[in-house]
């Protein structure tokens, strides 16, 4: 197979396979699908996104760092955007859109959060959230909500997870 470097920045590089396919490489990345035990809601961050010119709500997410594993990128990741710590265990991990890019993401699950000090990376614009679950779902279903698809199957996951279909 052929390859060729069309254009590289500092998060993706575009190829060229065979001067036919096009490929966007990304770093890989986390997912972090925390739950309040009080009352059952889910924490997101609300955050400008200029890529789709909206405001989204995601579970909090982010690259894995070069010599950083997938729970300890999660594990800071959820500290960073936060300021909670949790228990993590690795849910699944999925492919973005495996047609134009290589991009997989890891879904953890958090449980027993407590505070802890975190700093949001430099330029981050952050509110944290937490959403009734079932009404965050009807909301990303009806298009009123937009969001990643990792927060979608961390959203479904958790809603399969308690008996509950939207």
């Amino acid at each position: 197979m052929k390859r060729e470097s069309i254009w590289r920045g500092s998060i993706i590089e575009v190829e060229r396979l065979d001067d036919f396919y096009e490929v966007v490489r990304h770093a890989p990345a986390v997912s972090v699908l925390a739950v309040r035990p009080s009352d059952g809601r889910v924490l997101g961050v609300r955050q400008p996104r200029p890529a789709v010119a909206a405001d989204t709500w995601e579970l909090p997410a982010g690259l894995i760092d070069p010599g950083e594993t997938p729970l300890e990128a999660a594990a800071r990741e959820l500290r960073e955007e936060t300021d909670l710590c949790g228990d993590l265990r690795e849910i699944t991990r999925m492919y973005v859109s495996p047609g134009f890019t290589d991009e997989l993401v890891h879904l953890f699950e958090a449980h027993d959060l407590r505070p802890c000090r975190g700093t949001p990376d430099p330029g981050e614009e952050l509110t944290v959230a937490w959403l009734d679950p079932l009404e965050a779902w009807r909301a990303v279903a009806s298009g009123r909500l937009a969001t990643s698809a990792a927060t979608v199957v961390g959203l479904r996951h958790h809603l399969a997870e308690r008996g509950i279909r939207p």
